[in-house]
């Protein structure tokens, strides 16, 4: 193995959870539209919605909320009450304001890589909120640098090694997505490490 000259760690259920805030919205979201669709349909709804956005809206919680409005109204034909409508806008706003969960031994751990190792935090999603959650989890300081991505692909790694002037056989990426932190590295001849979390969003599945 080349020796590591640059650790990139994933944030969202990596450093702290993600997902279960999801989770937990969704089903604010069913009982809400329950009216109109039943859960699975409105699942199934919302996710193909979500995904056509993403190209749109990208990652995050303001994008997520906007394909909620965007399904209520769809799934309704355009009849959901404006009550209603302000119920999912108040779920929305409710995930951008919830607090920061660090995941046990996160910040041990990211001590311990940052004593030997340049850190980089490397995460998708809505710039603004992940600079909130970051801050929130005090873990700033030990980090070199942050990259707020729209995507993770192999091209954005190679531009995100390229402009710390480190080569990708020399970087590993650690995160709780295959699809995102794993493979895309893998594929530009970098290391990988994978940290499981329970719960994976379908899109990164």
């Amino acid at each position: 193995m080349a020796p590591l000259s640059l650790i990139g760690v994933d944030a969202d259920d990596t450093l702290w959870h993600n997902e279960p805030v999801f989770r937990m919205t969704h089903r604010r979201f069913n009982d809400l539209l329950s009216a109109y669709a039943s859960e699975e349909e409105l699942e199934r709804r919302l996710a193909a919605i979500e995904r056509r956005n993403l190209a749109l809206y990208g990652y995050g919680a303001k994008g997520f909320t906007l394909s909620m409005l965007e399904t209520a109204l769809e799934v309704s034909a355009d009849k959901c009450p404006t009550s209603t409508l302000k119920e999912v806008l108040m779920a929305g706003r409710e995930m951008m304001a919830h607090p920061m969960e660090p995941l046990p031994g996160a910040r041990e751990a990211v001590e311990a890589l940052s004593r030997n190792h340049r850190l980089i935090l490397i995460t998708k999603g809505d710039l603004f909120h992940q600079e909130l959650k970051l801050a929130a989890s005090g873990l700033g300081s030990l980090f070199s640098g942050v990259e707020i991505v729209s995507e993770k692909s192999p091209d954005t790694y190679a531009r995100v090694f390229e402009r710390y002037g480190v080569a990708p056989q020399n970087c590993l990426m650690t995160g709780n997505s295959v699809k995102s932190d794993i493979l895309p590295v893998l594929a530009l001849g970098g290391w990988a490490a994978l940290v499981p979390y329970p719960l994976v969003w379908e899109v990164e599945a």
